[in-house]
């Protein structure tokens, strides 16, 4: 089989269930996210060491998890194609909610906004979270765009999917940096805020509630 076709040279593309569209096609959009975001992911697999096989193992399931919904994005509904795609479990999200309550355990609380970076495992995991958040986004452009007909049926559930998987992927970072001896990253400007805070008599710290991603996205 041809890796080269030449079908695609004037800009079109074919889906799954073979429909012709341009590459910017909102679907195009959504799952060619899906796909940067697991190359990321195979990124961050060889950054970690021997000892995480177990997380390596959960972000293999999360690459399948995705090219699977990656299928179904590029599939109009009722098509013949449909047949062949694995059905997404209604839970499907509730395993990423079980490794971020085991990942949190070890973890210190965090009060303020930090940066990404530290180890460079930690640094690919955050490219990761944003790019996730991006492809959130874009599933939310063409459930938004596509007529009522045209939505994949198990859209709803990539979205919580998604939502989840950004929020495991900042614990991940934190955790990565903890296991190499890297200390969270923390935002100077708020650091700089609390102490002409309390240089100026105001003891009131500008802490923030627990923070759920460094970038201040939440939900």
């Amino acid at each position: 089989m041809r890796i080269y076709t030449g079908t695609g040279d004037q800009g079109y593309t074919s889906l799954f269930s073979g429909e012709r569209v341009p590459k910017c096609h909102e679907r195009l959009h959504a799952y060619g996210d899906l796909d940067e975001l697991s190359s990321i992911l195979g990124v961050l697999i060889t950054k970690l060491p021997d000892s995480e096989q177990e997380i390596r193992n959960d972000l293999l399931q999360i690459q399948s998890n995705l090219l699977s919904m990656g299928a179904w994005l590029a599939t109009t509904p009722d098509s013949t194609s449909e047949c062949v795609l694995e059905e997404i479990p209604d839970s499907v999200h509730e395993a990423l909610e079980h490794s971020i309550d085991i990942l949190q355990e070890d973890l210190p609380l965090l009060t303020q906004f930090i940066l990404p970076g530290g180890h460079e495992s930690a640094a690919v995991a955050h490219v990761a979270r944003t790019v996730c958040r991006r492809s959130e986004r874009h599933v939310v452009a063409m459930m938004a765009c596509l007529p009522e007909e045209e939505k994949p049926p198990q859209l709803e559930k990539f979205l919580i999917y998604l939502n989840r998987l950004s929020d495991y992927l900042f614990v991940l970072a934190r955790h990565c940096n903890a296991v190499h001896g890297f200390s969270d990253v923390l935002w100077p400007h708020l650091q700089n805020a609390g102490k002409r805070s309390v240089a100026a008599g105001d003891r009131r710290s500008p802490s923030l509630s627990v923070v759920s991603s460094s970038c201040g996205e939440r939900g």
